[in-house]
């Protein structure tokens, strides 16, 4: 399983919040309400970022060895995630598709308790030659 991991700056300031970004990453940002908020925020928006460059054809960016430069009371923070963990969660959640069918046929269909979503999911794979 590919882990990919990056230094992430964690401003901390006078106002409420976090703010962070990510050095070798960018593009990529993301704050929270406190640290633990804002690391786990962290944390999705590296995964989704690096999903987006993936699907757009990009390899994630290298990540360097030197130790960003920080504010006074930032922190710096190793952020990990798994790439292809996000990828199959992002490419296999339901989504939700209106079809339109005749009336008679969708009453025949209820009262046989068929459900539409593991039908049409079933016909579709058979109709692209895929298995089951």
């Amino acid at each position: 399983m590919r882990k990919l991991t990056y230094l992430a700056v964690f401003e901390i300031d006078e106002c409420p919040g976090i703010s962070v970004y990510f050095p070798d990453v960018p593009g990529c940002v993301s704050c929270g309400d406190d640290f633990d908020h804002a690391f786990q925020m962290a944390k999705e928006a590296l995964s989704l970022h690096i999903y987006g460059m993936e699907k757009d054809g990009y390899a994630p960016p290298p990540r360097t060895d030197k130790i960003p430069e920080a504010g006074v009371g930032d922190l710096i923070v190793p952020v990990s995630v798994y790439p292809d963990i996000v990828r199959d969660e992002i490419n296999n959640r339901r989504e939700k598709t209106t079809v339109t069918i005749p009336h008679w046929l969708k009453m025949l269909a209820e009262s046989e308790g068929i459900n539409y979503s593991r039908l049409l999911e079933t016909a579709i794979k058979e109709t692209l030659g895929l298995a089951s």
